[in-house]
């Protein structure tokens, strides 16, 4: 495998990096979404809708389709280079792992927003969108550094 691997190792790492400025784009905006939802739309109402509307397209042309080509591409990365054998890796795999929960945990609220719920107030949601950046920058400083 990682003789098929290693030639197009670049374009593999180039895919990887664009999708995951677009799952990360997703990450960032949707949690936003939540806020303005909650705080324009009431249940059942007009906007309710519209903002339901926009964080369903959120999460199925952007989000979707990002994080399975980020896991997929990822894999294929870890595969080329073992990677799996470097401690740095171990800790971005778990931060990664930690994301794509995230990234789970956002669908699902979505979906609690679409039936009129609304568990969350908007500070709360307005500390979640933090998760995402805190994550993203402890895991580029694990790839570029390899503190361990």
């Amino acid at each position: 495998m990682q003789e098929i691997l290693l030639p197009i190792y670049p374009w593999l790492k180039a895919g990887h990096l664009i999708f995951v400025i677009f799952w990360m784009a997703g990450l960032f905006m949707l949690p936003r979404f939540f806020v303005y939802h909650q705080e324009d739309g009431a249940p059942g109402s007009e906007m309710d809708a519209l903002w339901t509307s926009r964080e369903q397209k959120l999460l199925k042309i952007i989000l979707l389709p990002s994080i399975i080509v980020v896991w997929v591409l990822g894999l294929a990365l870890m595969s080329a280079v073992q990677a799996h054998t470097q401690g740095w890796f171990h800790a971005k795999f778990l931060l990664v792992i930690i994301l794509s929960g995230y990234h789970g945990w956002l669908a699902a609220y979505a979906k609690k927003l679409a039936r009129g719920e609304r568990p969350m107030q908007g500070k709360a949601l307005r500390l979640a969108n933090e998760v995402p950046g805190i994550l993203a920058a402890i895991i580029v400083i694990l790839v570029v550094v390899k503190p361990f």
